[in-house]
């Protein structure tokens, strides 16, 4: 009678190699024992601040940092990618004013919106002038056209 079992060599064999790789990848663990020169310094942290252009025909804010639109939906203030209501190329036509606050709008909108109200125009623009039709750039400059 042989009580040789072809299966156990292969077991035997098996086991032997997965605890090697084990021992293997255990040992390849390192040891950091950190900096060199004997401090740490935080890495900078920039911080970018919001600055506003205001649209007071559509009572509408561009954050120029964010490239978000920010405006009043009911009694609640949103934040969105693309303005409610009107085209991109249709509000950069409308007269438009540069806010010098860095926080939310709806904090100065009271204040704004009085100061700038709806068919609010720049001194020296006419009321019926289409500015996306004038040929001139903002500092009154032909560009010879």
């Amino acid at each position: 009678m042989n009580n040789k079992n072809p299966v156990c060599p292969t077991v035997k064999v098996g086991l032997v190699l997965s605890v090697a790789l084990l021992g293997l990848l255990t040992g390849c663990v390192g040891y950091v024992d950190g900096p060199r020169a004997g401090y740490y310094a935080e890495p900078p942290v920039v911080v970018v601040q919001d600055d506003y252009v205001y649209y007071p025909d559509y009572e509408c804010y561009y954050s120029v940092s964010r490239h978000q639109y920010a405006y009043r939906e009911g009694n609640a203030w949103v934040s969105r990618p693309a303005p409610r209501g009107v085209s991109v190329n249709v509000l950069l036509a409308s007269p438009s004013v540069r806010m010098d606050f860095h926080d939310s709008p709806a904090q100065h909108h009271a204040a704004v919106s009085k100061q700038y109200p709806k068919n609010w125009k720049p001194a020296g623009e006419s009321p019926g002038k289409n500015r996306k039709d004038d040929p001139r750039d903002q500092h009154g400059n032909n560009h010879g056209r």
